[in-house]
């Protein structure tokens, strides 16, 4: 049996938001697991679905750069300290990495930009690595929106489609683009739409949802369960969750109300969301 210590315990009440004791009596059915206390506590319907944002291992800049609205590149550099990541300097040196990983292929920036790298470190005299680096070309007609966010600890790159090339420079669409990189800022999306998420991810969902109706009428147990699922996509789910601005419109409908305005049908084609350390 492991030994349950005061510090497992709180980190488990850190993020579940459940209470200490609880948290110590699903660590020691868990046997210590984290992740297991964390799916015991679910199914007794005591612990919130999501775990808050662990905070991030290491320091650095998540930097974006966008040309001509149809190409879009986001990197990761990280430094040792939050110091050097306040550096003037050393955020212009990550702005310059951005516009580079505009000609870069994706994953490339480590190898690609070692003599600068090296050049960079010399200069402020504390090691750096250039992590990752992605690309987003548009698939047809759309446009690219990025946002960087808390000094830039936290980075977005989006590709909104269309379906008529003069809508991607209608600036109430580009409007739409960066409230859409805010909203992915703020509200953390796993996937962007239900099709997305895994199998297994699923399974395990009704699963939990299942426990915690034990004992309810058999006939009513999966449209319960189902009603729940309906809950988890919104939370989870990108198009499915409420819009950041206005959380009673979902960003499907907030699409389809844009794309009207603008004689056309927008459609969120891709994101992604970038923390420093993840």
């Amino acid at each position: 049996m492991a030994t349950i210590t005061a510090a497992m315990v709180q980190e488990l009440r850190e993020a579940t938001n459940v209470g200490m004791m609880e948290c110590k009596r699903a660590l020691t059915e868990a046997n210590g697991d984290k992740e297991k206390a964390v799916r015991i506590l679910r199914e007794r319907g005591v612990a919130i679905a999501a775990k808050k944002a662990s905070r991030a291992a290491n320091q650095g800049l998540i930097g974006a750069a966008v040309r001509n609205g149809r190409l879009g590149a986001l990197i990761e550099v990280n430094c040792e300290t939050d110091f050097v990541a306040k550096n003037p300097g050393f955020q212009a040196f990550v702005k310059d990495l951005a516009e580079k990983a505009l000609d870069m292929a994706d994953g490339a920036i480590t190898e690609t930009t070692k003599a600068e790298m090296a050049a960079k470190v010399a200069e402020i005299g504390e090691n750096l690595v250039a992590k990752r680096n992605v690309r987003f070309a548009v698939q047809g007609n759309g446009l690219i929106a990025t946002y960087i966010h808390l000094n830039g600890k936290l980075g977005v790159l989006l590709e909104l489609g269309c379906e008529k090339d003069a809508t991607a420079a209608n600036p109430a669409v580009q409007e739409v683009a960066k409230d859409l990189t805010l909203h992915v800022a703020a509200c953390s999306p796993k996937w962007l739409s239900r099709k997305d998420v895994p199998a297994d991810v699923i399974a395990a969902e009704r699963d939990i949802y299942a426990k915690q109706v034990v004992g309810k009428p058999p006939q009513i147990v999966d449209k319960i369960v189902d009603g729940k699922m309906g809950k988890f996509y919104s939370q989870t789910c990108l198009i499915e969750q409420g819009f950041v601005k206005d959380p009673d419109t979902s960003v499907t409908q907030l699409l389809e109300a844009k794309g009207k305005e603008a004689g056309d049908k927008l459609v969120l084609r891709r994101y992604l969301r970038w923390q420093v350390g993840e």
